[in-house]
């Protein structure tokens, strides 16, 4: 096992991750080390299609009171609102630094920049680039600056499989398995970001790529972070029916922000009856209008009827979206598009502020993986990729000004103990990963889903349970899939177990047993003790 010391060390290469590390090295001579486990290109950030919220000057009839209070009302009353203004004054700052890295949003003919409207915003406010390519563009733009840049080393293929914690419950560093020579790294650092994205593969109908395995929130929790909202999972309404690779195509709201709306199989526009905004009400009353009329009338799924959109219009805004309809025999110039929800989005993750802090010193976190309280019981559509930019920026200045120490903690008994853990190969016999991934899915999209109660929650944790007694890895793993398995075995646990204290109805979490709001809205909070148990230091509690 190989032992080296870095000052900066950042988890994750979607949006979240290149921008801290671009602004890192900005202010900072020194070396920053980008951990991915897949390869600059491929994060969850790439499918973002919609765009970017940005409450500009030149929108005159925007504003950032406007914004905060679009961002409060869908966040069902669990949006911060000094965060929501903290990032709302920042988001023309952050368009303008984007721009300047070289990414070209969408204007009109007169070079103005072109702004759309989604669910739940009051006005059009969205930035696009490449039509339905937003998250595509920004990340190739990202991406192109952090391979040029001589202070960001890159480590490709590369899983972060556990952080190291002092006895003092200090971040120092973690340990890394490189995938293709199948080694494993300690890293010693005074400052870890994790920026490792969502974790849509823990549901069996989700738009997340096969990366969105909930690595770093995994890896948080198992440290002793606190973890706040798990049960707040956004799901999108408008998922192509169909699945490829694990995963199903997102039909972007700025579709229904264009003009599209949904109707059921049978020819019926229905989400009037749940919502005065109708087509554009709230992600989450969206989605649960679509859920109950495929299971009242046994739908598959429902119809996006894109036949008022002029044609041109289709092929300059949604030209990624009309591609992919058109591979499956779809033409959306017809307006009929088979849609029905998937996860898309975890509103809850690691407890930060908006500086990336996390409860534990020398841990931070931004983007996904993270929660600072901006978007609530309820993301508002296109906030993601600007909470990314803004606390990215924030977590750099912070890291800048702090003294970065990266001395070795080897000697501390339980850094010591974890490393050894590592060292050892404790293997049974090989299970079928992907047979155990199948059911885990199944169980938290059936029971753990669009609506849940406590017998369905109970059910799934049970299916868990027994799913965790059959793989019993709690540390070293044979390769890169146990180990994402890992992370979605204590994903999917702790929302269930979130969803299980939460006795209400708010925003992405609908109990059926308890339909309705309670009075007063409270975050809710996991943590685990990091600390190892007395008198057997190598044996640390798991969920």
């Amino acid at each position: 096992m190989k032992f080296i010391q870095k000052p900066y060390v950042i988890i994750g290469s979607g949006i979240a991750g290149l921008y801290t590390a671009i602004k890192l090295s900005e202010k900072t001579d020194k070396e920053i080390v980008l951990i991915t486990k897949s390869d600059l290109r491929e994060s969850n950030s790439r499918y973002a299609q919609g765009g970017i919220v940005g409450v500009l000057p030149e929108n005159t009839g925007d504003s950032v009171e406007l914004h905060v209070q679009d961002t409060l009302k869908a966040g069902a009353g669990l949006s911060d609102e000094q965060v929501a203004r903290f990032i709302s004054e920042r988001s023309a700052d952050a368009i303008k630094d984007l721009i300047s890295y070289g990414v070209e949003f969408d204007k009109h003919k007169d070079q103005k920049i072109e702004l759309t409207l989604e669910g739940a915003h009051s006005i059009s406010r969205i930035l696009h680039s490449g039509g339905d390519a937003t998250g595509k563009s920004i990340e190739l733009a990202l991406s192109c600056k952090v391979e040029n840049n001589p202070k960001i080393h890159i480590y490709r293929k590369t899983q972060a499989v556990d952080l190291l914690i002092d006895s003092e419950k200090r971040c120092k560093g973690l340990i890394v398995f490189d995938k293709t020579r199948k080694e494993y790294e300690v890293i010693f650092s005074s400052a870890v970001v994790i920026a490792t994205g969502g974790a849509g593969q823990v549901y069996g109908k989700t738009t997340n790529p096969q990366i969105a395995t909930g690595d770093g929130i995994a890896l948080a929790y198992r440290a002793g972070a606190v973890i706040q909202n798990m049960e707040f999972i956004q799901f999108h309404p408008t998922a192509l029916n169909l699945e490829e690779n694990g995963s199903r195509f997102l039909i972007s709201e700025s579709v229904r922000g264009e003009g599209a709306r949904l109707k059921t199989p049978d020819g019926e526009y229905f989400t009037g009856k749940y919502h005065e905004k109708a087509d554009l009400a709230p992600r989450d009353v969206v989605t649960r209008a679509i859920f109950f009329e495929m299971k009242e009338h046994g739908y598959d799924n429902v119809v996006l009827d894109t036949s008022k959109i002029p044609e041109e219009k289709l092929k300059t805004r949604f030209p990624n979206i009309m591609k992919v309809c058109r591979e499956h025999g779809i033409d959306i110039t017809k307006g009929s598009i088979p849609v029905s929800p998937a996860a898309h989005y975890i509103m809850g993750g690691i407890k930060t502020t908006v500086k990336g802090e996390t409860s534990l010193q020398g841990l931070y976190a931004v983007g996904e993986a993270s929660c600072t309280s901006f978007h609530g019981a309820n993301r508002l559509a296109s906030n993601s990729l600007l909470e990314c930019v803004v606390v990215a920026n924030e977590l750099a200045v912070l890291l800048s000004q702090q003294h970065a120490e990266t001395s070795s903690s080897s000697a501390d008994c339980q850094i010591g103990c974890l490393i050894s853990l590592y060292e050892k190969n404790k293997f049974e016999y090989k299970r079928s990963i992907q047979t155990l991934k199948d059911t885990l899915r199944d169980v938290m999209w059936e029971n753990a889903g669009i609506v849940r109660d406590k017998e369905g929650l109970n059910r799934a944790l049970q299916v868990l349970n027994d799913i965790k007694l059959d793989f019993n890895q709690p540390y070293k793993c044979r390769d890169a899939e146990e180990y994402e398995f890992r992370s979605l075995l204590t994903v999917s646990e702790l929302i269930i177990r979130s969803a299980l204290m939460k006795k209400e109805s708010r925003g992405g979490h609908f109990r059926d047993d308890y339909p309705e709001p309670l009075p007063k809205a409270e975050n809710s909070f996991i943590s685990k003790d990091s600390a190892f148990i007395a008198g057997n230091c190598c044996d640390r509690p798991e969920l």
